[in-house]
């Protein structure tokens, strides 16, 4: 099912907008993450899209038939909540047949839906269980195959990860993707953790104050971001922010009268070349090494510079103290001006 949000706005009386003029497009059997901070807008949205909130002004339209007034029982929605939402007092199999239940579909089919299910999502030897018997990521895989076994044409996530544990939350976020390919149904996905939208997405969509900041691939956020609060929020470990007018003097690109922040990824802070290189510069620095920490595989290098303290992720082990040479890499920075637009991006403008 394709869904189209056009000219979307939520508020209350006396109270600022909680969404303002959202303009979105899912296609039939998209995977879309809704990504951003807390208080951004993300369930809300996922409300709207349910029926259980009707907005202020601007459609929604499911499949091209506009279902901004309709009663959420028509909107054939499956929705998974980030508390699993499973009746104590029933069974695996009952919870997941539960829906049938209350379309009058008949006890053998719904039993046999509920095992199919069941199978899917791997807990068909759980069945007779009740949900507090089951870890968390049991119980998760539970409300999946709830909400799934209507066959929905819309499947809402709400934070259905942020509950687990590191270990369950990878293997569910594995499972999610390849159910929703496996079924094809389109699908919406709420979280603030990057790394699950990353991971998980066809596209993402970053919301902030109630409006959407970019929407693209996770490559496309991180390699172009269109704001300085994109730039920010995707990426780890966080950009690297210097004032312009600190930087500009060092800079080998025309000044730019509206620059104010320049943004530097940590791998485009590298050690000058030994030899002349493709890759374009954009400045050069003297800095000193302040620390090293080892994370997994890569090696984060704090360092002491003339634009202030700046993190490199690309530099070999070597001791607190030790000066060095820094090349800041076109490709990986990005000026920003008042108002967080991105004015040049080193990928593509150097």
């Amino acid at each position: 099912m394709q869904v189209k949000l056009t000219d979307i706005t939520l508020s209350y009386p006396s109270q600022p907008p909680v969404l303002t003029h959202l303009n979105l497009t899912v296609a039939n059997g998209e995977l879309v993450a809704l990504l951003g901070p807390s208080g951004s807008g993300k369930t809300t949205l996922l409300n709207l899209l349910a029926g259980l909130l009707t907005p202020s002004a601007g459609t929604l339209t499911f499949d091209g038939t506009d279902v901004t007034q309709q009663d959420p029982r028509q909107r054939h929605i499956g929705m998974v909540f980030q508390d699993y939402a499973l009746y104590p007092h029933l069974s695996v199999l009952a919870n997941i047949a539960f829906p049938l239940k209350m379309a009058h579909v008949k006890r053998p089919e719904r039993r046999a839906q509920a095992r199919h299910y069941a199978q899917l999502v791997h807990v068909d030897d759980q069945l007779t269980k009740l949900p507090r018997a089951l870890s968390g990521g049991q119980q998760q895989r539970v409300a999946l195959a709830r909400a799934l076994v209507k066959h929905p044409a819309l499947l809402l996530l709400d934070e259905p990860l942020s509950n687990l544990d590191a270990a369950l939350r990878v293997e569910l976020r594995d499972e999610i993707r390849r159910l929703q390919r496996l079924t094809g149904v389109t699908t919406l996905f709420v979280t603030h953790d990057q790394t699950d939208a990353l991971r998980i997405a066809d596209r993402i969509v970053v919301l902030a104050n109630g409006q959407i900041q970019q929407v693209g691939t996770g490559e496309q956020l991180y390699r172009h971001p269109h704001t300085q609060f994109v730039a920010e929020f995707i990426g780890t470990p966080r950009l690297n922010c210097v004032p312009y007018a600190t930087a500009a003097p060092f800079l080998t690109i025309p000044g730019l009268p509206t620059a104010r922040t320049l943004g530097i990824r940590s791998e485009a802070l590298t050690l000058v070349p030994a030899t002349a290189t493709p890759q374009p510069i954009l400045a050069q620095l003297t800095a000193t090494v302040t620390r090293q920490v080892v994370i997994g595989r890569d090696r984060q290098t704090n360092l002491a510079t003339p634009w202030g303290s700046l993190l490199s992720t690309t530099l070999p082990a070597m001791p607190a103290g030790q000066p060095v040479q820094l090349a800041v890499t076109a490709r990986g920075s990005f000026l920003f001006d008042a108002a967080g637009h991105c004015i040049w991006d080193g990928d593509c403008d150097a």
